[in-house]
């Protein structure tokens, strides 16, 4: 079958296209631009790709067309596929029908933390033997796709509560039909299709009214929200992490984050040593420990499958390092993702400074929702320098009077290159790219730090 994928660059998407390829079919797509890293996972793959959106990429013969959610009628190409016949269907609906359906399926959902979850969820069922199918909306380090259709019978899947497309405004993740969820935490967000907390809670409670009474549930027993919709009810056992009777909990052993225990409701597993860092992935270890004993993985063989997780690319990854300084890409763009990346990095550092780059890119950000909350983010960043992608709110009036606005994403390399002193931890905190500049900028220090002449 010929499949075209409009938004196919998209972290979910571009998974549809890799299971789609992996089953046989063949797959083209179109987007407004194709960075990196799911880019080369698309190229790698065999996919044929068109930049831009255009008629001409509907090839004769194409028997569907799957549409992102990023794409919305008066789209040229979305337009001529209606015009001219063409079937189209919506990603998680083609994904329920073609893999999910025989599947036993572990949803990982939440406001924060889904990404990283998802991906130690798979690697841990992987190395237990389990063979499992996944979608993670990231790069998994440990695995050389961000989709596959595995042999065993479970699939892991990142579900988030974002619209399934334009036809269809239900949460993607009500698609999925999920065996056992995980519930990492739950907070406003997405404002433009969320007004308030309470609808985010409503649609949260339709997924957990779907989980069968054989399944699980794993959750967060200290967030507020979540325990307000699980109060609504649910049919479905549940496995508690933090907080709530017989929780499982995590006790960091070092400052960082990176050497840790657990206590499984009474049994103890580790001391861990790992690559990751702050009490935020100790939580997303909870979880994903949560669901794998759900799974029928006894999560006390799974130690050495922790310390062997290597992260999820643009997750605090190191992009560049050399004089002193290190340089990290992460996703994080809510106001508690960003303190709880900068916390972690913060207690690693030590004495040393702690540079925050940040860009509000996301649709709730646009519309300055957390604006109150961005000053507290950033308490942890010594410097915080701040691309404005051209906001309807002043970004001066959420930040200290030390932040350094840019109206220019191209003006952040020279002004960080300036200040810049070793032992700098630089990171990046971004849902995008910095207006498309954020491998110029990530090239631009790389070559900085590595010039000796500067040392």
């Amino acid at each position: 079958m010929r499949i075209h994928i409009l938004g196919v660059c998209g972290t979910f998407m571009a998974g549809i296209a890799q299971l789609a390829i992996e089953l046989g079919h063949e797959i083209s797509g179109s987007d407004r631009q194709f960075v990196p890293p799911m880019s080369r996972l698309l190229e790698r793959a065999g996919a044929r790709l068109y930049t831009g959106y255009d008629p001409g990429h509907l090839a004769p013969g194409t028997d569907l067309v799957l549409v992102g959610n990023v794409v919305m009628r008066g789209n040229p190409e979305l337009e001529a596929a209606i015009d001219q016949g063409f079937s189209f269907d919506s990603g998680p609906a083609w994904l329920f029908r073609e893999v999910l359906k025989n599947r036993r399926v572990i949803a990982v959902a939440g406001t924060h933390g889904k990404t990283t979850t998802t991906a130690l969820l798979a690697h841990l069922l992987d190395q237990a033997g389990a063979d499992p199918g996944f979608l993670i909306g990231g790069v998994p380090h440990n695995f050389p796709v961000s989709s596959r259709l595995g042999e065993g019978r479970w699939f892991v899947i990142e579900a988030d509560e974002y619209d399934t497309a334009f036809f269809d405004k239900r949460p993607k993740f009500l698609h999925y039909r999920p065996w056992i969820l995980v519930l990492n935490n739950l907070e406003h967000d997405h404002a433009d299709l969320y007004p308030d907390l309470a609808s985010l809670e409503e649609v949260f409670h339709e997924l957990v009214r779907a989980v069968p009474r054989a399944g699980r549930i794993v959750a967060n027993g200290q967030d507020q929200a979540l325990g307000r919709v699980l109060e609504r009810g649910h049919y479905t056992p549940i496995t508690r992490i933090l907080g709530g009777d017989e929780a499982w909990l995590a006790e960091s052993l070092d400052s960082a984050g990176n050497r840790f225990q657990m206590d499984l409701a009474g049994r103890t597993l580790g001391p861990v040593t790992w690559g990751l860092c702050g009490e935020h992935n100790l939580a997303n270890a909870l979880a994903a420990l949560g669901a794998a004993e759900a799974a029928g993985v006894d999560p006390l063989r799974l130690g050495p499958a922790l310390a062997s997780f290597g992260g999820v690319a643009r997750r605090l990854e190191i992009v560049a390092s050399g004089r002193g300084i290190t340089v990290y890409d992460d996703f994080a763009h809510h106001p508690t993702a960003i303190r709880a990346t900068l916390g972690a990095v913060r207690a690693g550092t030590g004495s040393d400074r702690v540079v925050a780059v940040f860009e509000p890119r996301s649709n709730s950000m646009k519309q300055g929702v957390h604006a109150a909350h961005l000053k507290d983010a950033f308490k942890d960043a010594d410097v915080t320098m701040v691309y404005d992608p051209g906001l309807s709110w002043k970004l001066e009036d959420a930040f200290d009077r030390h932040a350094r606005i840019f109206d220019r994403a191209d003006h952040i390399l020279p002004a960080l290159i300036s200040i810049l002193h070793p032992g700098d931890r630089v990171v990046f905190l971004s849902n995008g790219d910095f207006a498309g500049e954020r491998e110029r900028i990530y090239n631009g220090l790389r070559e900085h730090l590595l010039d000796r002449r500067m040392s």
